[in-house]
């Protein structure tokens, strides 16, 4: 899995170009004590998606074993919203 992920760095300004043309609803839920993926790469996505959900929660890299609850949960209001717009 990680040595994937280093090849996706490539494609960054293609994602990023991508959702500034396009502009799909999007959710994001990071958690804050995040060390894989700390919580300032979130940020960044609402440069090219300045109309995105984001929720920072106090959780670490694995935030669905920790969190399930509270995510699905925003992910079920998010789609819900999404949806019906």
């Amino acid at each position: 899995m990680f040595y994937d992920y280093r090849t996706n760095v490539d494609l960054y300004p293609d994602f990023q170009e991508f959702f500034r043309t396009h502009q799909p609803p999007t959710l994001i839920v990071w958690g804050e004590n995040d060390h894989i993926f700390p919580a300032e790469g979130a940020s960044p996505y609402l440069r090219d998606l300045p109309n995105a959900e984001m929720h920072l929660i106090d959780a670490g890299h694995f935030i669905l074993e920790s969190h399930g609850p509270e995510v699905a949960g925003l992910i079920r209001s998010f789609l819900a919203d999404s949806l019906t717009n």
